[in-house]
């Protein structure tokens, strides 16, 4: 039986090349060329990360009875997913991510099958969360306008229009280069933590204080589902929500500086970053949410703009604290269209969707695949426009982020799991190199890369 044989990316272990030369020749024995400029650092890819989650900001979109118990759960189940995608990630920092792993894990049989429909899923799942990421930031500045304004009255096209603003700012600054969104990213990193504190200070000493027993051991059944386990379930798609795109530092890995080092850390620091802020700000908010039926009807759309009311007795004080989600929104979608478009455009280069010759395309003045970025921005502008008939059906679209993104994690999990269980991965010495063989079939396409750089790899004999 064929085998994939590995070695620890450890930097120690890698000689005395710089940086940038190791990226490539990563690259290069993964069978692709470095053809992006590498401007994120640990710290802007980690600030990329934690934002693209947006955890504790988006729990406020959120929330049911047993909230407490279905995010521990989230959590822990996240993190044990993302422990696997860091490892792989480790071991091929590329920006296709799991369909390119899916292919070096596969039977040769399957290889094919399942790694096209692995990076189909995981194609949708990432333009369905950079619409909802869009959605989320139009109708939450639309909710602060309503909230400022009592006389205003909402439509759902204008939603829409804001909804674009929103996506044509993140093409803006995109399209900017010369590391500009790196370096917005690590800004807004510092913004994310100290927002947290600026929230969560004001909320429990002004907010009115429930006891334990009403945070820790009411469970509710609002939607009259029929059973209390029915709802607990529904009630933790919020948690889940909150978790979704957790692997958008994959698909930013080949701009990224030594990323098989600083892409994993990225991934598990952000889960852990946000899923503490995030568990922390639920508390604060179940304990002093006050009146959850006025929260819930709010004119807004969002109840936590209500709960801020509530609890400041201002709207000034309301929309000051909303800001701050506000600003992360935003740059959540910032951060959403520069991921989307990297695996879009990596499963492109390797002639995963139709018209690839055009969406693989890489401008040579920007270092960016233009291309790619235009279209999912034309994807998200499409579907807001569903908002407009019925933003009901808009929810269900975007839906598709949690389940697609998901399902993308499972195979990948899965079939890692398949191949240590049968004893098809052994670690080998081999200098000071990184290593990791891949089943020949996976070269396909390969040879001009491997003929610059030298063979990387034969598959072993049984």
């Amino acid at each position: 039986m064929e085998q994939i044989e590995l070695q620890s990316t450890d930097p120690e272990s890698r000689g005395t090349g710089s940086k940038n030369d190791r990226d490539r020749l990563g690259l290069a024995r993964l069978g692709k060329k470095s053809v992006l400029q590498r401007s994120f650092g640990i710290l802007s890819i980690l600030g990329f990360s934690c934002t693209i989650l947006a955890t504790w900001e988006g729990l406020f979109a959120g929330g049911s009875a047993g909230a407490i118990y279905s995010y521990i759960l989230a959590w822990i189940g996240t993190f044990c997913t993302f422990v696997v995608i860091a490892e792989l990630a480790s071991m091929a920092p590329t920006s296709g991510g799991q369909y390119h792993w899916c292919a070096m894990l596969a039977p040769p049989h399957m290889m094919k099958f399942l790694s096209y429909i692995t990076g189909w899923v995981t194609v949708i799942g990432w333009q369905a969360g950079f619409a909802s990421a869009a959605y989320l930031a139009g109708t939450e500045i639309q909710g602060a306008a309503i909230l400022a304004y009592s006389n205003y009255t909402p439509h759902a096209w204008q939603g829409t229009l804001i909804l674009w603003a929103a996506v044509v700012l993140a093409l803006g600054i995109n399209l900017g280069g010369g590391g500009f969104l790196s370096r917005l990213e690590t800004v807004v990193l510092v913004v994310h933590i100290l927002g947290f504190f600026g929230i969560l200070i004001p909320l429990t000493y002004m907010g009115r204080h429930r006891s334990s027993s009403e945070v820790f051991q009411e469970f509710l059944n609002g939607g009259n589902l029929p059973t209390q386990g029915v709802s607990w379930f529904v009630g933790m798609m919020g948690s889940v929500f909150a978790f979704a795109g957790g692997d958008a530092a994959v698909h930013m890995a080949e701009e990224v500086q030594n990323a098989s080092v600083a892409v994993p850390r990225a991934i598990l620091l952000s889960i852990l970053i946000n899923g503490t802020l995030g568990f922390s700000m639920l508390i604060a908010v179940l304990f002093c949410m006050g009146d959850i039926e006025t929260a819930l009807a709010t004119p807004t759309g969002y109840p936590y703009m209500e709960i801020f009311h509530q609890i400041t007795g201002s709207v000034s004080g309301a929309l000051g604290m909303s800001s701050v989600v506000l600003i992360i929104g935003v740059t959540s979608v910032i951060g959403m269209l520069a991921a989307t478009s990297r695996q879009l455009w990596a499963f492109a280069r390797d002639r995963g969707v139709p018209g690839w010759r055009i969406w693989s395309h890489v401008s040579t003045s920007r270092a960016l695949p233009t291309n790619s970025i235009y279209l999912t921005m034309a994807i998200c502008c499409l579907l807001g426009l569903i908002n407009i008939g019925s933003s009901v059906a808009l929810n269900d679209v975007v839906s598709m982020t949690v389940s697609g993104l998901y399902t993308s994690y499972l195979i990948v999990v899965a079939l890692l799991f398949y191949r240590r269980t049968t004893g098809q991965i052994s670690r080998i010495p081999q200098g000071d190199s990184m290593v990791l063989m891949y089943l020949a079939p996976s070269w396909y396409g390969a040879r001009s890369t491997c003929q610059e750089y030298g063979e990387p790899w034969s598959t072993p004999v049984p």
